[in-house]
């Protein structure tokens, strides 16, 4: 399962270094200086998100394949674990006043 979730995780590290690809070609057109270093900093912003993105795939820590994981333990449960507090809060909505 770990080896698998560090395949999925080449593609949002992908997305995120094409995407930063094209920051990096439009702000190297822009002559505005304040638009250039706008796209330099989102570029490096999204090298840095494609890194934590492998390797949190890599290493197993990903929180989405925990929820995953979660979704798929939790299949024949209701969403709802608390219902005290859906009673709690349906109670609080007859106190309110009405318009």
């Amino acid at each position: 399962m770990a080896k698998s979730a560090g395949l999925f995780a080449i593609i949002p590290t992908a997305i995120f270094l094409t995407i930063s690809f094209f920051v990096l070609l439009a702000a190297s057109k822009v002559e505005v200086k304040g638009l250039k270093v706008f796209g330099y900093s989102i570029a490096v912003l999204l090298w840095i998100s494609a890194a934590l993105a492998l390797t949190m795939g890599i290493s197993g820590n990903c929180p989405m394949m925990k929820c995953m994981k979660q979704g798929m333990m939790d299949s024949g449960r209701p969403m709802h674990r608390n219902m005290q507090g859906m009673q709690n809060m349906q109670d609080m909505q007859k106190m309110m006043p009405k318009e």
